[in-house]
């Protein structure tokens, strides 16, 4: 069964590592959970250089539709936050959708 990948990718200041991914799992990633059809979700970082810091988001969902849900209409669009805009240095306007194939969402943790 394939499934579809919600990819969001921001840059913030490195010194908000901690605190904006504390950030983004009460808001991003709790909203993507409480989705109907969400199938899980993470954060990956990863230091760009001395002063900043890349964030990503993954979700897997069952269908466009779910995603929908989530994202309203314009499924293309990136959904943000009240306080994203304190900590993105970069606030990429879409996301990226993947079809997957195989066991690849992560346990809820």
């Amino acid at each position: 069964m394939s499934s579809i990948l919600r990819e969001w990718r921001g840059v913030i200041r490195r010194e908000h590592r901690d605190e904006y991914v504390t950030y983004i799992k009460g808001t991003g990633l709790d909203d993507y959970r409480a989705t109907p059809g969400n199938r899980g979700a993470a954060i990956a970082v990863r230091d760009l250089d001395d002063r900043r810091t890349e964030v990503i988001t993954l979700s897997w969902w069952d269908s466009l539709e779910s995603i929908r849900a989530f994202a309203g209409d314009d499924i293309e669009l990136a959904r943000y936050y009240p306080l994203d805009d304190k900590y993105l240095l970069e606030r990429p306007r879409t996301v990226q959708h993947y079809e997957c194939h195989g066991d690849a969402a992560p346990g809820r943790v």
